[in-house]
């Protein structure tokens, strides 16, 4: 700064709404947000769930009436999470790799009705589909074995890429998963297939009504400390993002969001790379209860946050509220 009070007044550029627009750093748009949706069985069935007030599993069919809404909206992507009927769950979680499951049949539909208007991101991880609740395979200490589930979830990867999926995105911080998913998606033919790693994800208390959606809360057995990242390390967050992208990762991404935007500057100053956050479940049930309890006006809460994100450096966002704050970015 070369000058002080009088001279310069910081007010003076925020005095009408022109020249606040005109002098604003950061425009939030709905290109820059993700749709996450929950895929469930059946047909013509909404399924609202009760911890994330607003938010519905989907028949296969209604996914599809969304994913066109997401279009029309100017949402890009859509991230799909399946609901797996609990007689499809098994402890080696093998129902990931039928061709013909929830979240292969939602690929397709999608991808039947809208072209490539709308990118598709699929979750890789064996939490959907296990009866124990734990991304991989466990052994009989209930101890989750690496390299055992990274071969699961190259399975599962090649079976989303073949039905159509746009970004395979591993949530299961096994190590080395996604350089074996990379090489894996090269010699099938996908090369085109992005990979967005979840390289800094979080074992963190706000994921529960996330659970709750995909039906594994009741079903988890201990919990996930032993490959998810303990809170209390930055640092550590750093050396899983550099070795997802020598790995091949195109994105990152650090979940969950606002209590971790510390990371997401972090990241993004020191690898220069798309970084991507997920505003998650309870994130979204917090802003929702906020609001209901006449805390905060919802809109603002909702435009707000968001906005955070991307003056902390994220190329876009998962969230829950994509299709209500894209509503009002459309005015």
């Amino acid at each position: 700064m070369t000058s002080a009070y009088p001279a310069t007044r910081l007010r003076r550029t925020r005095a009408t709404a022109w020249s606040r627009a005109m002098h604003r750093e950061i425009l939030l748009s709905p290109a820059d947000l993700i749709w996450p949706l929950f895929v469930t069985d059946g047909s013509d069935v909404e399924e609202p769930i009760g911890s994330l007030p607003g938010v519905s599993r989907w028949s296969v069919d209604l996914i599809v009436a969304r994913a066109k809404e997401a279009v029309a909206l100017g949402i890009p992507c859509l991230a799909l999470f399946p609901n797996t009927q609990p007689e499809r769950r098994s402890d080696n979680g093998a129902e990931a790799l039928n061709p013909d499951n929830l979240m292969c049949r939602a690929i397709r539909a999608i991808r039947d009705a809208c072209g490539d208007a709308i990118g598709v991101l699929t979750d890789v991880a064996l939490d959907p589909y296990t009866s124990h609740g734990q991304d991989g395979l466990v052994d009989a200490a209930g101890y989750v074995l690496n390299d055992a589930t990274v071969e699961m979830l190259v399975g599962q990867g090649l079976n989303q890429a073949a039905a159509g999926a746009d970004i395979i995105a591993p949530s299961d911080m096994m190590d080395g998963r996604v350089g074996t998913i990379r090489e894996a998606l090269e010699g099938a033919g996908h090369a085109n297939v992005q990979i967005m790693a979840y390289a800094a994800k979080y074992a963190s208390a706000f994921y529960g009504p996330f659970r709750d959606a995909v039906g594994s809360r009741g079903l988890l057995k201990g919990d996930k400390q032993t490959y998810q990242m303990d809170p209390a390390n930055g640092e550590e967050a750093l050396r899983e993002v550099a070795l997802d992208i020598a790995e091949g990762a195109d994105s990152v991404m650090v979940k969950p969001g606002l209590p971790y935007l510390d990371i997401v500057v972090r990241v993004k100053q020191r690898f220069e790379v798309p970084v991507f956050a997920y505003q998650v479940s309870g994130e979204y049930a917090m802003i929702e209860a906020a609001a209901a309890a006449g805390a905060g006006d919802r809109d603002a809460l909702v435009l707000e946050t968001l906005t955070a994100f991307k003056r902390a450096g994220c190329s876009g966002v998962l969230t829950y509220h994509a299709a209500h704050a894209a509503r009002l970015l459309n005015g």
